[in-house]
């Protein structure tokens, strides 16, 4: 089965699943040896990993398309992708889907943000009209080679026009053929709960580092119907957390023993990124050389 292919079967599936926000290639590898099924890859993170700058829509298509290639070339679970705008109009929208269609990912989120897009939880964000966005998602999903590429459309009217007018925006969304339509913000378990009475489809919830409220317990947005369940920003945290902890420590102790607890240790390291497979495959071949050569020197000249 393709990654893009398990990820519809994911949220077809009953029950929740799990999709943990990487940041690059390290991360992503991380959350598949963890069990995994799923990944996400928001701009939110890559902003941060990239160029140490919070997501106020820095990043270009390229940029993006080039950090989900090698995510996706690091893992074998599908990737579920922050496409922001669409980085401009409907031609833009075009030219993203086939480049991030490209580089792997088995799904991606429109928002219908004003560009450049601003993380949902942040002040200032602005909304298109919903016809602008009607017909952005129109060229996604026209632009789309594979059947399976998952399509969605994120609102993030639900901070600048009310629930009612995301959910009305989502219905929209849905109409035109999105595979999903999510209002960004539907962070109680009653807003939540709506949504998914009112939009057609499965739902995802968002559980961000940069929402100030609490996160909802898994078993009650399950209990609600969520289909699947994103952490975009953990991933991020957490390892800006350790390196910034393991720092501390080198710069109060001048000593490299005052680090050790931070770090993973080196077999496991290399069992992370692959060095045994990748010394097998290379003597491997290697191996094939020698018999060519032991070959030709059997002719004796």
């Amino acid at each position: 089965m393709t990654p893009r292919k398990k990820f519809r079967a994911l949220l077809a599936a009953p029950g929740m699943t799990m999709a943990p926000g990487c940041y690059d290639a390290l991360s992503a590898r991380i959350i598949e040896a963890q069990g995994f099924e799923a990944i996400s890859a928001g701009g939110y993170a890559a902003t941060g990993s990239l160029l140490a700058q919070p997501d106020t829509g820095q990043s270009n298509m390229r940029d993006f398309a080039d950090h989900y290639a090698r995510v996706c070339a690091a893992v074998s679970v599908p990737v579920y992708v922050d496409a922001d705008t669409g980085f401009g109009g409907v031609n833009n929208v075009r030219q993203m889907v086939r480049a991030f269609e490209k580089a792997g990912v088995a799904g991606i989120f429109i928002s219908d943000q004003v560009f450049p897009n601003r993380c949902g939880y942040m002040e200032g964000k602005q909304v298109i009209p919903p016809e602008e966005m009607l017909a952005k998602m129109k060229a996604a999903l026209d632009a789309r080679v594979d059947p399976d590429l998952f399509i969605v459309a994120r609102s993030d009217a639900l901070g600048v026009e009310g629930i009612g007018r995301a959910i009305e925006r989502c219905q929209m969304y849905m109409e035109i053929g999105c595979d999903m339509a999510k209002p960004m913000g539907a962070d109680t378990i009653a807003d939540f709960s709506r949504v998914v009475r009112e939009v057609p489809g499965r739902q995802m919830a968002t559980l961000s580092n940069a929402n100030p409220r609490p996160w909802l317990p898994f078993a009650e947005l399950e209990a609600a119907g969520a289909a699947m369940v994103s952490y975009p920003s953990a991933a991020l945290f957490a390892a800006a957390g350790g390196v910034a902890r393991a720092m501390a420590a080198l710069k109060r102790d001048r000593h490299a023993q005052s680090v050790r607890g931070e770090l993973i240790g080196l077999e496991e390291y290399y069992d992370l990124v692959g060095l045994g497979k990748q010394n097998a495959a290379e003597e491997a071949l290697l191996e094939k050389a020698r018999e060519i050569i032991a070959k030709y020197g059997a002719r004796g000249g």
